[in-house]
């Protein structure tokens, strides 16, 4: 698979592209430093392989490495940090894992 990630910031999300299929993640940047991740969607061909855990690996550094503090409001990411709490240094005030 070659995978082909970015930040599109004209439509404000987290784009991977896989297999000439994309899948996304909506976001929305407040206050400056807040990353709200409003909602996943991996479209079916890629389903199963591994490419919404992939997506959302890629989004969680981006927001690590630009210093944003995360806000995961889609159901998808949130189930994936609670797998995956080594995530919890990077959540926004009033966000938990658990």
């Amino acid at each position: 698979m070659n995978d082909d990630f970015r930040f599109n910031p004209e439509k404000k999300r987290f784009e991977l592209d896989v297999d000439g299929h994309t899948a996304i993640i909506e976001s929305i940047l407040a206050k400056g430093d807040i990353m709200f991740l409003t909602h996943t969607e991996v479209p079916v061909a890629l389903e199963g392989k591994g490419v919404g855990k992939r997506i959302v690996e890629s989004a969680l550094n981006y927001i690590k490495d630009h210093n944003y503090k995360l806000a995961p409001l889609c159901p998808f990411v949130a189930a994936y940090l609670k797998r995956h709490p080594e995530w919890e240094p990077i959540l926004a005030d009033g966000y938990h894992i658990g």
